[in-house]
């Protein structure tokens, strides 16, 4: 169905997803539509007699007309169902329809085609359909299987949810729970692992690669890259493709072919050259070929303007309906150089080349990636595998992490990023991937001048204090430049994480080690041995003597060495007793030699030309160790959560005000009781006569406040009156607060009852169209608002991150017994985080929650006010659903 033709009432295009199959493939999920008829008759003609009776218990050879009519017109509510296709194959059909109208509890099936079995499709179409009934307030699934329908039974098991089984009348009745457990999460995740790796296991391992575009011609970008391949030694096929050759034509040795068609066997790779006009056709052929991956090197898409832009759109669409992933447009290549491939499919010249070694580079940039490759050679560091993503259409990092964090010759992953396209997606891999190797990553600045238009996938501003932090929570080691990239990967890739933060600085030098034990001390940490300094006439025994002194030393975690030779370069000796030193010790080395940087061939240790080079990379891998051996808690479920609930009050809010609004007292307070919050109960009053008749209502003590927003940032004007405990007092506050708002035209004065004494917090969350929901904590008042001395952590979170994020504020200490008070209870205003982080990851159309003032006191917590606006949700691109279009 074109864009221009109509779709049926109701259709969620949010459905619609590109997905990748457990064998690296991608296929099409999207809600059913009429004009799927033809392919429903077609697909059950085509199933065995065996699984037609399995799914409709009866051998139906043919579907009747109202029959399919009544599978392809639903309600997308009631009754919702999704199709699954292939190219223009239906490979398979999910659905649910609810038991009663509305109801919470709803019959699932599906359907896969024989010919398409054992490529997870019925397990995604699973997830999907768990992921839109969760959204439409189905909680329970249930289905009849006949119990030689393994493949469905197997699903249902393998998915993660805890599944009951009943056998009835020669039919197992199977139902379990649609809200995601830690199980099933698990499953879905390690399914999305797989099936990417395996992704990219075709565009990196290709047994074939066809060059479209190459020229007789050598100085052209075809021609470059079909001469690297050649001379790079690949150890499969390839062919160079030049439709205005005669066929034959020897180019660099090799017969060329005017189409990719017309190669025997198959392509796995094909990298495009071409004008960007012919690219779409081009694609068609691959399709014909079988190619699995292209790699667009072609120019003239987004970065040249909308007519680029829309012809980039349409190379992703075709690519994806046939199945490709597509590296580019604007690729400068990726590199393999694993020796079973070996495969330089780059304009990166030989010369330019670092030799195989551990180091995974990923860049958007194509130019700057050749520069990395040139900075690494010099620096002497291997490398494994390299991609340039130009425009980023569909391979991103986040694909190349899923592949690292299985590749055994990748050790240490550096990523050189411009913009983020799937920022949640990447936290989440970013952080497995950090479990187990170092991840470093460059990101250049978020202004209007530092990415070019074409690579600026998203108009959203990145706001770099909250992408910091994203970083951090995610363990990755974040540097300004690709300078301080290669300097610590030099050390991580060469020398074992440090054990601690307690160094020892050695040195020829009295200034050169001060210099450096200073730098050391600035980033934290700890000299617990020297500066050390031997004689500028030091022979090399000496100086080895006192590097082994230092590394023996039980108080020490690393050791920082420098060296300055009194006259000319470096003695070679000097190095390579160091190097012999450091070997037989588990603790890195980083040293600073004059005049040199990188890693000695056959030395292995890092070297610096200045000491604080070298202590900014051993803070990083000493941090980096520090994330990696702590306790990362476990992942919070509050319990006594209501989804439902909150979903249909925020769906009725937005039913009234589409574009978005401020939800009422009644309908705040439901929804966050809907997730265990209590909000105390505020009395709006309109005279000193209706407060004193609140009070009396209420009794004890209460408060008096102004709560026009306008006053929100005014602080330290009187806007409440406190500790009212008589009616005279109650009216007389408020005929003083009504003459304190009349001369700046505020209106509103509520009375509430008068919390415990503690300390006043705020806890919020707002929905960033880029970073998704990010949760805040801190002082309520000026800590906040004038301080910004605010905690943001990125949900999902768990209990670790919650206590860290309460102790990481500057104000801490007033949480804790500051000056004799009482201590907080941490405990209660633990879980209060944990259930806003969950209403907050739960419902992406809150735009913002605000809980203030949270007085946090010795005996739990009270939540004194509240506010929450809802908004229509942005498309959240790490949606549990395992689509690709979100790193778009």
């Amino acid at each position: 169905m074109s864009e221009a033709e109509e779709l049926p009432p109701g259709y969620p295009r949010e459905w619609e997803a590109d997905v990748v199959l457990s064998d690296g493939r991608v296929a099409h999920v999207r809600p059913i539509r009429p004009d799927d008829t033809d392919a429903i008759h077609a697909f059950h003609e085509a199933q065995s007699e065996q699984s037609i009776y399995l799914r409709f218990f009866a051998p139906i050879k043919r579907l009747s007309d109202k029959d399919v009519h009544r599978f392809t017109h639903v309600d997308y509510s009631d009754r919702v169902a999704l199709v699954m296709y292939v190219r223009d194959d239906l490979v398979g059909i999910g659905r649910f329809d609810r038991i009663t109208p509305g109801g919470s509890v709803a019959e699932v099936a599906f359907n896969v085609s024989d010919h398409h079995q054992g490529r997870g499709i019925g397990s995604v179409l699973l997830e999907h359909l768990a992921d839109i009934g969760r959204e439409g307030g189905v909680t329970r699934f249930v289905a009849d299987v006949l119990p030689q329908n393994r493949r469905m039974i197997g699903v249902f098991r393998d998915a993660g949810f805890e599944v009951s089984h009943e056998f009835d009348d020669g039919v197992i009745a199977v139902s379990f729970d649609i809200e995601p457990t830690e199980a099933s999460r698990a499953v879905r995740m390690s399914r999305e692992h797989r099936s990417e790796v395996r992704s990219m296991r075709a565009v990196l391992h290709p047994e074939t690669v066809a060059v479209v575009g190459v020229s007789r011609r050598p100085a052209t970008i075809g021609r470059a890259f079909f001469d690297d391949i050649v001379a790079g030694g690949f150890t499969g096929r390839v062919y160079p493709v030049n439709n205005a050759a005669e066929p034959g034509t020897l180019i660099n040795g090799h017969p060329s072919v005017a189409s990719v068609r017309d190669i025997e066997g198959g392509v796995d790779l094909a990298v495009v050259a071409v004008v960007a006009e012919e690219v779409l056709g081009i694609v068609e052929e691959c399709a014909d070929a079988g190619v699995k991956a292209l790699v667009v090197a072609s120019e003239g898409f987004a970065e040249t303007g909308p007519e680029g832009r829309a012809l980039q759109r349409q190379l992703l669409i075709r690519a994806r309906h046939y199945g490709m992933r597509v590296l580019g447009p604007t690729s400068f290549g990726l590199i393999n150089n694993d020796p079973q491939t070996r495969l330089n499919a780059s304009i990166a010249a030989a010369e330019h080349l670092p030799d195989f070694g551990r180091l995974g580079l990923f860049s958007q940039s194509g130019g700057l990636g050749i520069a990395l490759l040139a900075s690494a050679r010099r620096r002497g560091l291997g490398l494994s595998t390299f991609a340039s993503a130009g425009n980023r259409i569909d391979i991103s990092g986040n694909d190349l992490m899923q592949y690292w964090t299985d590749d055994e010759n990748t050790t240490v992953v550096g990523l050189y990023l411009e913009s983020m396209g799937n920022p949640r997606k990447f936290t989440r891999i970013a952080r497995k991937l950090a479990m187990t190797k170092p991840v470093i990553v460059v990101k250049s600045g978020a202004g209007q001048h530092a990415i070019p238009q074409g690579h600026r996938v998203r108009a959203t501003q990145e706001r770099p204090e909250t992408f910091g932090q994203m970083l951090r929570q995610s363990g990755v080691v974040r540097v300004d430049n690709a300078h301080q990239l290669f300097d610590v990967a030099q050390l991580l890739l060469s020398q074992p994480l440090p054990c601690g933060d307690r160094v020892a600085v050695v040195s020829n030098n009295d200034a050169l080690g001060s210099l450096a034990a200073d730098a050391a001390s600035s980033r934290r940490l700890r000299v617990t041995h020297g500066p050390v300094t031997v004689s500028a006439e030091a022979l090399t025994e000496q100086f080895r003597d006192v590097v082994e002194q230092a590394l023996a030393d039980e108080e020490v975690d690393a050791l920082i060495a420098c060296f300055i030779p009194p006259i000319a370069d470096i003695d070679p000796d000097v190095v390579d007793a160091v190097a012999t030193a450091v070997a037989g010790h588990d603790k890195p080395c980083v040293a600073t030699f004059l005049g040199m940087r990188g890693v000695t061939p056959g030395a292995g240790v890092p070297t610096y030309p200045m000491p604080e080079d070298a202590v900014r990379a051993l803070t990083a891998a000493v941090r980096y160790a520090q994330w990696r051996r702590r306790d990362h808690g476990e992942r919070v479920r509050p319990e006594g959560v209501d989804r439902p609930v909150a979903a249909r009050i925020i769906e009725e809010a937005l039913s009234r005000q589409p574009r978005g609004v401020e939800l009422t007292t009644e309908e705040t307070g439901s929804v966050l009781a809907a997730y265990g919050i209590s909000v105390w109960p505020v009395v709006p009053v309109g005279s000193d006569t209706e407060a004193v008749a609140a009070y009396r209502k209420l009794g004890g003590t209460v408060v008096l406040k102004a709560t026009s927003p306008m006053l929100s940032h005014q602080p330290g004007q009187g806007w409440i009156r406190t500790g009212l405990r008589h009616p005279k007092a109650v009216g007389a506050a408020y005929r003083d607060l009504a003459a304190l708002l009349d001369p700046v035209g505020a209106e509103g004065i509520a009375l509430q009852q008068m919390g415990p004494s503690g300390v006043t917090v705020e806890v919020n969350s707002a929905e960033d169209p880029l970073f998704g929901p990010v949760v805040g904590f801190g002082i309520a008042g000026l800590p906040i608002d004038l301080l910004g001395d605010e905690a943001l952590r990125f949900p999902p979170l768990t209990d670790v991150d919650i206590a860290e994020m309460v102790s990481s504020i500057k104000a801490a200490p007033m949480l804790d017994g500051y000056r004799g008070a009482m201590p907080v209870d941490h405990a209660a205003l633990h879980d209060l985080i944990a259930r806003v982080s969950v209403l907050a990851d739960d419902h992406p159309e809150l735009a913002h929650v605000r809980l203030n003032p949270v007085m946090a006191h010795p005996e739990g917590i009270e939540v004194l006010g509240a506010s929450i606006r809802v908004a229509p949700a942005p498309t959240r691109a790490d949606a549990e659903r395992r689509t690709l279009l979100a790193d778009v």
